[in-house]
């Protein structure tokens, strides 16, 4: 296997995912090379279901190993929202910054103790119309107050990962991809795409 499939359009996520898989030697296009395939529609209520719908329609459509991400972050005091709706927290059409302002809406005033935060990526890797594999990354932190950081994507400026000083948003790519839960699962698919 030299080349795979990574079912998104987001130019973040593939420069993430890149970086992650560098020394596996296999090229990884994304879903600009194959503007056929369209808007897949996401409706799994779970990360994982959502990241194989995605993995299985693009592996479907171009017979190519398919690699797939459903990203959420729960947000304990929420009841783990925003979950699975994460990238659509504000609504159809929302922005990031859209997002992360409901978000700090939702949560102004709760203090310290109660802004526990959890970001999971599931990995879905689909090499054959009758296969798949799945692999998931977790990282644990809080949400501030206010956003830092003009790095990143999502809800990077408000995430702080324990134990650090730095939200995502303030960290260097490298940085982050050592400890974020897409390195984490990318660490883990990278032991499964080795066996392929």
């Amino acid at each position: 296997m030299n080349r795979i499939v990574l079912a998104t359009q987001n130019a973040h996520k593939a420069v993430e995912f890149r970086g992650i898989f560098a020394d596996l030697g296999i090229e990884i296009c994304t879903l600009e090379a194959f503007p056929g395939i369209g808007e897949i529609q996401e409706d799994a209520p779970t990360l994982e279901g959502n990241a194989l719908i995605k993995a299985r329609a693009v592996f479907r459509h171009t017979g190519i190993p398919a690699l797939a991400d459903d990203t959420g972050l729960e947000v304990r005091y929420l009841n783990d929202e925003p979950g699975v709706y994460s990238s659509r927290y504000a609504g159809p059409g929302a922005t990031y910054a859209d997002n992360v302002r409901k978000l700090l809406k939702a949560m102004r005033g709760v203090p310290p103790r109660r802004r526990g935060a959890r970001f999971r990526c599931v990995l879905a890797f689909v090499p054959s119309a009758s296969a798949y594999r799945l692999a998931e990354g977790v990282v644990r932190g809080v949400i501030l107050e206010e956003p830092r950081g003009s790095g990143g994507f999502g809800y990077d400026p408000v995430f702080l990962p324990h134990g650090e000083a730095r939200t995502f948003a303030e960290m260097d790519l490298e940085a982050k991809n050592s400890l974020s839960h897409r390195a984490r699962a990318g660490a883990a698919m990278k032991e499964i795409l080795r066996q392929y």
